[in-house]
């Protein structure tokens, strides 16, 4: 495994979708699952479009193995000519994202920290960014990378 695959995996870990139950990997899961209440949707056709209420203030689409947002996925389908939102495009879209940071190069490399610290403005499970949401923490993610077969330099 590469340690872009690797990279990829630490990110579906981080986002809690990695092993959800008939996820498929993550691929199928909606935001706000959980082990023991798997949401899922059916079809790869399209972003599932469903807006979840997860707290008083904060309403999400995030949906697929990277939790891509309904709004983004519109775009990222648009600009890298994706036919659904199947796992191909999901990892096609979280690659994007990754190269957009500036962190493809680091993520090859193995400059774990430096990576992750680039991409925590894109997934609020990442530690460092300002979305007032739970953040994982760094070892725990740099754990889930090296088991997934990613090396740090």
């Amino acid at each position: 495994m590469s340690n872009l695959d690797a990279f990829l995996t630490m990110v579906a870990t981080s986002e809690g979708t990695k092993n959800i139950p008939g996820g498929d990997d993550g691929y199928r899961v909606i935001v706000g699952s959980t082990h023991q209440n798997p949401h899922l949707f059916t079809s790869y056709a399209d972003h599932p479009r469903m807006h979840i209420k997860l707290s008083e203030t904060l309403t999400s689409s995030a949906a697929g193995r990277y939790q891509i947002l309904e709004r983004y996925f519109d775009a990222y389908k648009s600009l890298l000519r994706l036919p659904d939102f199947g796992p191909a495009s999901q990892d096609a879209i979280a690659i994007q994202m990754i190269r957009e940071q500036h962190a493809l190069a680091d993520v090859y490399a193995g400059r774990f920290d430096v990576a992750v610290g680039k991409c925590s403005n894109i997934w609020a499970s990442l530690p460092g960014n300002l979305y007032g949401q739970h953040q994982n923490a760094l070892v725990d993610l740099r754990l889930a990378f090296t088991g997934a077969g990613g090396v740090i330099a």
